[in-house]
């Protein structure tokens, strides 16, 4: 009796053999399968150092926005005036006629006169005066001319209250963030940034957008305070964002973590991501087997190989090899990948192994209650 109970043991742990075993995660060769196909709906590159410039050479896939961040340039050193603004006009005059002045005041005050959508200001005695596009000392000269033919002597004086239309907006990200009035057309974006108190220290791997019109520009925190060539000049109506950047990976399989991870930083390597998704787990991972799912779009697809050839790319690596970790040191994860640490196939052995040892020890206790 003992032999054919223990007989019907080893028969299911054989059958449990065969089924999908309990585990966390796809072998290597459950996930490729299919790249053996006739038609393959998926396309396999494996990540070496020899096939590394190639991959290289690829698309960057992921990225939100594709326009080049505008590179610095240098301003006039003094503001416009655009529509919307305000100046205060004083019109001085020392006749004792005078059409613009009193016998006891020899200057009359205009103050707050706002630029009108068609850029001029109306001036008593020389109706409108156009002064939009001018700096402040052109249209008081201009002003000051259209006088001359009524009263030859007056002189003017003007200062500018900037509106809305000639300032620019810093939205989340700094301390002080809104709407600043540009001093000068050599306003630049890291002088906004200081103007606003500075990038917040909480937030991780910061980013600036430039928004400006109909086009997004975007960079990094660090590469934008890395070199001066990225402080971009401002122009009225430019809206600036800073925010964490929301670029990440998907982590999956037998590693420390599964879960949605940031990027801590503009670029990524194959080995940074594994090591901040808690490394390969000892007692299931299969180094041999860590895969990279990436998705391109149609535009990018080339027959060759100077680009994929599918629009679904599997990269493996090997890193069990000293070529495949210098690859991987190499390889850079794109915003959208996902990295699937794939399961040994040890680990299946030891579990169907597990069972048979559970079974032995059933049939010991069956033997002994028999008995």
């Amino acid at each position: 009796m003992t032999s054919r109970i223990l007989i019907a043991l080893l028969a299911g742990a054989t059958a449990l053999s065969a089924c999908s075993l309990p585990r966390g995660a796809a072998l290597q060769s459950e996930v490729l399968r299919e790249a053996d196909a006739e038609i393959p709906s998926f396309q396999v590159m494996p990540v070496t150092r020899a096939t590394m410039p190639l991959i290289a050479s690829w698309p960057r896939t992921g990225e939100g926005h594709d326009t080049a961040w505008p590179r610095t340039a240098t301003g006039s050193s003094e503001s416009v005036i655009q529509t919307g603004d305000k100046v205060d006009i004083t019109i001085w005059d020392s006749q004792e006629n005078s059409l613009i002045t009193t016998p006891t005041q020899k200057s009359t005050a205009m103050p707050g006169v706002e630029v009108a959508g068609d850029g001029t200001v109306f001036v008593p005695y020389v109706n409108e005066v156009q002064i939009r596009g001018l700096t402040p000392a052109a249209a008081r000269a201009r002003i000051q001319a259209k006088l001359e033919s009524i009263v030859p002597s007056a002189q003017v004086q003007l200062s500018l209250t900037q509106g809305r239309g000639n300032s620019v907006e810093l939205v989340g990200g700094v301390s002080s963030p809104g709407a600043f009035p540009m001093p000068s057309r050599n306003y630049k974006i890291l002088g906004l940034i200081a103007d606003g108190g500075g990038i917040s220290s909480s937030l991780r791997n910061p980013r600036v957008r430039l928004m400006r019109g109909g086009t997004t520009y975007e960079i990094s925190a660090g590469t934008l305070l890395e070199s001066s060539d990225y402080n971009a000049l401002l122009y009225p109506g430019d809206t600036i964002i800073v925010e964490e950047d929301d670029k990440s990976f998907t982590a999956l399989g037998a590693s420390g973590t599964e879960s949605l991870i940031y990027f801590p930083k503009d670029r990524l390597t194959a080995l940074e991501a594994i090591s901040l998704m808690g490394g390969l787990s000892d007692q299931r991972a299969d180094p041999k087997g860590v895969l990279v799912l990436r998705e391109y779009d149609v535009r990018h697809l080339r027959s060759g190989s100077g680009a994929p050839n599918m629009q679904q790319v599997v990269f493996t690596f090997d890193l069990t090899s000293a070529d495949g970790l210098f690859a991987a040191r190499k390889f850079g994860i794109n915003p959208g990948d996902t990295v699937l640490a794939t399961e040994s196939p040890v680990t299946r052995a030891q579990t169907i192994f597990g069972l048979i040892g559970n079974a032995f020890g059933v049939s010991r206790q069956v033997a002994t209650i028999s008995n």
